[in-house]
Parts: structure tokens; sequence; C-alpha cells
């Protein structure tokens, strides 16, 4: 049984500056929670009690924000207020932070969590990325659960984008036929649509199993000097490891809080789907499109 499960949240953000100047993109808005509280929630709904957040210098909002605050509860509590604003504080779940203190890629910030996960295999959810599903954390426990099924070595999940996109993403070469889950052959990074063998692309959810770690260290710097989980995970399949892909399901969608363009869609998604405002939302959409 997996318990475990890891956030790397120490990226610099630069491509929604000026908007992550003072804070982290993990913590922008969408709809009424910030990003990185869907990540936690996910993992909760999959059954994780423990998650290791990887920041930075500048991330202290993100442990402010899943901290206790007694003058905050008082305060709502004078009010009139509702509790349910600050329910993500309830959740059973047990959080530890680790700091990256230079960023070295995302493989480097996975190596730091080697003391937190031990011997055991573990989750990695990218803490910029959300998964929205309708059954929350469904995306997880099959991954979790086909990982431990199959012996595999680590599981990624793939979503399928539009080839005119793939040149943007981590892309799968599936061996054999590309079911809803199949074993990977190889990752090309980034290639161009003519190169591209799928149009499947890594979307920020993984499961590893310990001997990550090992590949980790034997993984050559890239661009920038930063150590890339994808090279990692490439140098896994060349020493005969075993590794599942696993896509996203009926009702499962990833949103890339990393840009502009996927923030944006992501925001107006939920703003859409929000229990209160959604209706007047979608009034307000099609009076500004000139549709009603």
């Amino acid at each position: 049984m997996i318990r475990k499960a890891v956030i790397p949240a120490a990226g610099v953000g630069t491509r929604l500056l000026p908007a992550t100047k003072s804070q982290p993109k993990e913590m922008l808005p969408v709809g009424r929670k910030p990003t990185i509280q869907y990540v936690v929630e996910e993992i909760h709904a999959a059954g994780i009690k423990e998650v290791l957040i990887i920041t930075s210098q500048q991330k202290r909002a993100i442990e402010d924000h899943f901290d206790y605050d007694p003058s905050l509860v008082e305060w709502l509590q004078r009010s009139g207020k509702s509790l349910e604003l600050i329910n993500h504080l309830e959740m059973d779940v047990r959080l530890f932070y680790t700091r990256q203190s230079v960023p070295k890629g995302l493989a480097d910030a996975i190596r730091m969590a080697k003391g937190f996960v031990g011997d055991e295999h573990f989750v990695v959810c990218l803490g910029d990325s959300i998964i929205y599903s309708d059954r929350p954390g469904s995306l997880l426990r099959r991954m979790m659960e086909v990982h431990e099924e199959k012996g595999a070595e680590a599981t990624i999940a793939f979503e399928t984008v539009e080839w005119e996109e793939v040149s943007r993403y981590g892309i799968a070469k599936p061996k054999g036929e590309m079911d809803d889950l199949f074993w990977v052959e190889d990752l090309v990074e980034k290639p161009s649509r003519e190169e591209a063998p799928s149009n499947l692309a890594v979307a920020a959810r993984y499961v590893f199993s310990p001997r990550i770690f090992e590949f980790i260290d034997k993984t050559e710097p890239g661009k920038g000097g930063e150590l890339q989980i994808t090279d990692s995970i490439r140098l896994m399949l060349r020493a005969g490891l075993p590794v599942l892909g696993v896509r996203l399901g009926e009702g499962e969608r990833r949103y890339d809080i990393g840009n502009f363009q996927s923030y944006f869609e992501a925001f107006f998604d939920f703003s859409l789907s929000d229990p209160e405002l959604g209706e007047r939302f979608k009034r307000y959409v099609l009076r500004r499109l000139g549709l009603r």
C-alpha cells in the first residue's frame, strides 16, 4: 500500500510574471482555492495521509496557508462566518516541508524526498498542476493500483494533446497499442510533430519505486544545469525496468497552472462550475459574447 506523496513546489514561475513576483504560482487562486490546495485534496481523496511539500525560500505562503491560525478561527466564529471556508485545515493529512535552496530541476527536487520516502513506493504530484475529476482522486487511485498489480518501477499519467502541441511536452513512445494502460518504451522530450511517436503527453502525476533515486543520481544535467525527471526515467527504461503509462480517463482533465493560457482556462472552467455563482457567471459570459 502506498502511503506517501511528494509535491514539488520550488519552481520560480517566471512564465507567470508579474503575477508570481511576490507569491508562489502554486498559491494562485483557481476559483475559490489556491492551486496547491486542489493538489493536496486530490492526494487526500486517494487515501494518502503523509505529504512532503518541497518549497523554496520564496514559498513561505504555502506553509502559512496550511498552518492552523487560531486568530482567524476565532474571528470567523465571532463574525458568524462558516468554518467551512477553512476546512482544508481539518484534512486528515500530515504535511511536511523541505526546501530546495537552489533550483536544479524536477529530478533534483524529487531527490530531496529520499529520506522522507525511505524504501517505500510513493506518489509525485506537481504542485502547479490540477487534475480535475468528477471523482476526486480517481486518477491517483488507478495509478497506484496498477503500479502495484503490474510490478512497475514507475507509473506515469498521460493526457492526449493536439498533434500541433506535442513540441511543448514530454511524449510517450508506447510498446504496442495505446490503450488506457500501456507499457512505455521511451519518452521523447518536446519532439516535432513529425518526430513524435504519439500525442500522449506526461500529465504531472507519477508513482515511483525508491529505485528512482539511483537513476536520478546517474542523470546528467541538461539545459541550465537542471536535472530532468524525464531523463531519469529514460535511464530506468534503458536499464530494462518496467514503466507503465496510464491515460487520463473520461471526466478527468489536467490544468497546468504554469502559463497564462492554461491558468485562464482553469479559472474560467472552475468559475463556470462554482456551485453558488456558476450559473450567474455563465449568463455574464454569454452577455459579454453577445449570445444572450
